[in-house]
């Protein structure tokens, strides 16, 4: 049964196994575990970016095409539910579908013109045009203010049940693993994980489809794969709009978390980079990869200062130590952090431990 669920794509290694378990139970109970507002917005940004590492993964990973227009798409979502939203005077569940369905129709016309126009030149090309195309989104994010409200963004509400004023109880809810208040974050927030959930598992079954198994071939060597008969330029076109389709709901779970758009919410260079960095992390071309990077990269991105500042005034007294260790030089700590993972766990932390599980097994055989 697992197997099917997981599309017959499983860990393949008791660590791997044990450490998906633990992070998605984590992830399911997070406001029972974890209370606190703070903790609860790392979770709901720990959902929000498996979705988007996972769709970039589909492009980057299985496909072999280096895009950085990803973000564009991001964008796309988050702006489609914020501009539904704000234009109407009561938010709405049909005011949402709507601004879904056009982020989506957007999207797809968007990366399919991207895909056609572009993918029959060579990789650093493409990359090239790619990025073209988001700074030039970008820009005009920035510049409409009548329509995306600029660079101050939009803010706007949600339904009542997404509200955070809204409540089911005025108590809170008694449970084993402690009290948790039933408002309307606590919903939004198991919005976010069943969609995330759903995404996740939808990608899986693409890449270990007859589909997803021609997009590997194709990214291992296109060449043998147009030779056997294969359209790869269909193929990667295919997988563009799937990957910006994908990142485009992950804009729109954010949108409603936030209850804000802006372009830096989610059009900046630098959202580009981070799912970069998670790819790596985690693994690249192993969907697994995309939880396990994101919840370092948060974590890491979210508590580091406040670790620093811990071990700063540990180090009191220590030459030197006390000025590494000052949460301003949190950036520093965290390229390290990666340069070590990358040094450590070259094929990502999936791969690594995928590695060491065959090699287990190779050693027990007689």
């Amino acid at each position: 049964m697992i197997s099917r669920i997981l599309s017959n794509d499983l860990p393949r290694s008791r660590w791997l196994a044990a450490v998906l378990i633990v992070l998605f139970l984590g992830l399911a109970f997070a406001p029972f575990l974890f209370p606190g507002v703070k903790a609860l917005n790392v979770a709901a940004k720990v959902l929000i970016f498996v979705a988007l590492v996972a769709s970039f993964d589909l492009l980057l990973g299985y496909t072999g095409i280096v895009s950085f227009a990803h973000t564009m798409f991001f964008g796309i979502g988050a702006y489609g539910v914020a501009i539904a939203l704000n234009a109407v005077e009561e938010p709405s569940w049909g005011a949402i579908a709507l601004g879904v369905v056009c982020a989506l129709a957007i999207s797809f016309v968007l990366s399919l013109l991207i895909g056609l126009f572009s993918l029959r030149v060579k990789a650093i090309f493409f990359a090239m045009i790619t990025l073209a195309v988001a700074s030039a989104f970008l820009t005009l994010a920035s510049q409409l203010s009548d329509f995306t409200g600029g660079e101050d963004g939009l803010s706007f509400s949600v339904p009542e049940l997404l509200s955070p004023a809204f409540s089911l109880r005025e108590e809170p809810l008694a449970t084993p693993l402690g009290e948790v208040d039933l408002d309307g974050r606590f919903i939004t927030y198991y919005l976010l994980f069943v969609a995330v959930t759903a995404i996740f598992l939808t990608i899986l079954r693409i890449v270990n489809s007859p589909f997803g198994r021609v997009l590997q071939a194709i990214r291992e060597n296109d060449f043998r794969a147009e030779a056997l008969g294969y359209r790869t330029v269909v193929y990667r076109t295919l997988s563009n709009v799937l990957s910006a389709a994908f990142a485009t709901l992950a804009g729109c779970l954010l949108a409603l978390w936030l209850r804000y758009q802006g372009p830096d919410t989610s059009l900046s260079f630098e959202i580009m980079l981070d799912i970069l960095l998670i790819v790596v992390i985690g693994g690249m071309g192993t969907l697994y990869g995309a939880l396990i990077g994101s919840v370092i990269f948060v974590l890491a991105q979210s508590y580091l200062q406040d670790l620093l500042r811990l071990a700063g005034g540990a180090a009191e007294g220590i030459p030197l130590l006390p000025a590494l260790l000052t949460p301003d030089r949190w950036l520093l700590w965290l390229g390290l952090l990666f340069v070590l993972s990358v040094y450590y766990f070259p094929t990502g932390i999936v791969g690594k431990l995928r590695e060491r599980a065959v090699l287990a097994r190779l050693r027990g055989r007689p």
